[in-house]
């Protein structure tokens, strides 16, 4: 983590890392020490959902903010201002609220208190993502990072009825349903409305996802509201770019989720629990040492093959592999076959270190 907020603070990112668990008596010694830690090596925020542990981070922080969990489950003015008394920097609302409820709240705490709500990423079936099921069903707590996503499971209809003292099954269905599947939430069309109703933050769900996923759907955002700030009608004219460059990464289909009323039926996905596969996430590169540049394999891609070069400013620049070595067995190579291979590889154009590879697609 240190490592993390060097490079980051270097590159004039914030980090902010997350200790919302809800804290039982055995959890407080170990929160005590983790805070300690923190406060050394200085994020710039740390989110906390439990009351208690606020009050021990408030004990111990020196330069460091907190900001509300959206695991605390904020839905109404009152309780923004509750928190914000308690030395809350920044409320990071519930999912479950209209934009019409987000506005109300800004207009009541106004600028005393920063609010940041969820704009893009997976959907938790659960309140706010406060969900049981994967610890009751595996012993592996969602709430404390280990979910096995039992949300996006097969489940199928058991009747059953009492029988000599037990139940006994008397009818199962065969087709099943992935009831709890909800589609991944969308509003890059709807960056001006978000930005008009004050919100301060907008936060994209990235937990497990790949590097070509991070950069793909960040740097969309980021340029759709700098086009906002420059030009309302110059971000409304590229929705539809936004749009195509954000369906280069896996996702599942899309949802506004509560932002103009309750989901329904439509913001489920029934029949399967596959992703949609946009393009094809080749490596980052790590090292560019004269015309050769260094990194891990992710995909399989060949000698003559064209890649993709993201950029983060929004351009994607069309690269061709004129060469390629295994660096561990120090041969040249016309193919990479095997997954993780460090690879020494040279363009027809020259790349950059951290630019992300992907496929043309």
């Amino acid at each position: 983590m240190k490592e993390c907020i060097k490079l980051a603070h270097s590159h004039g990112v914030k980090v902010y890392v997350t200790a919302n668990i809800y804290a039982h008596n055995e959890d407080i010694d170990n929160a005590k020490e983790y805070f300690n830690e923190l406060n050394e090596i200085k994020p710039d925020a740390v989110l906390i959902s439990d009351i208690g542990l606020i009050n021990v981070a408030k004990n111990i922080f020196k330069g460091i903010d907190i900001h509300l969990s959206t695991q605390a489950n904020t839905t109404n003015y009152e309780t923004v201002s509750f928190f914000r008394d308690l030395g809350i920097k920044r409320v990071v609302l519930a999912r479950e609220l209209s934009l019409d409820e987000i506005k109300e709240i800004k207009s009541k705490v106004k600028d005393t208190v920063e609010i940041e709500t969820f704009i893009h990423g997976a959907m938790c079936i659960s309140y706010s993502g406060r969900c049981l099921l994967s610890a009751f069903m595996t012993g592996r707590s969602a709430n404390k990072g280990e979910c096995t996503h039992p949300c996006r499971w097969k489940y199928m209809l058991l009747e059953e009825e009492e029988r000599k003292g037990e139940y006994m099954p008397v009818m199962e269905t065969e087709r099943g349903t992935y009831i709890f599947n909800s589609k991944d939430l969308n509003m890059i069309g709807h960056i001006d409305k978000l930005i008009e109703a004050g919100i301060d933050s907008l936060k994209i769900e990235g937990r497990m996802k790949t590097a070509l996923y991070i950069a793909t759907v960040t740097r969309t955002y980021r340029k759709a509201i700098d086009d906002y700030y420059e030009n309302k009608e110059l971000y409304l004219k590229n929705i539809e770019k936004y749009n195509e460059e954000i369906s280069k990464c896996t996702y599942r289909e899309f949802t506004t989720g509560f932002y103009f009323g309750k989901p329904n039926e439509s913001s489920q996905i029934y029949d399967n629990n596959t992703y949609v596969v946009g393009a094809t996430y080749y490596g980052t590169v790590e090292k560019v040492d004269k015309e050769y540049a260094y990194f891990e394999q992710k995909n399989k891609f060949s000698v003559g093959d064209e890649l993709v070069v993201m950029k983060p400013d929004f351009t994607n620049v069309k690269v061709k592999v004129l060469e390629m070595y295994d660096e561990e067995k120090k041969e040249k190579i016309e193919s990479c076959p095997h997954s993780k291979q460090k690879l020494k590889v040279k363009f027809d154009k020259p790349v950059e270190e951290l630019d992300i590879l992907r496929s043309s697609d």
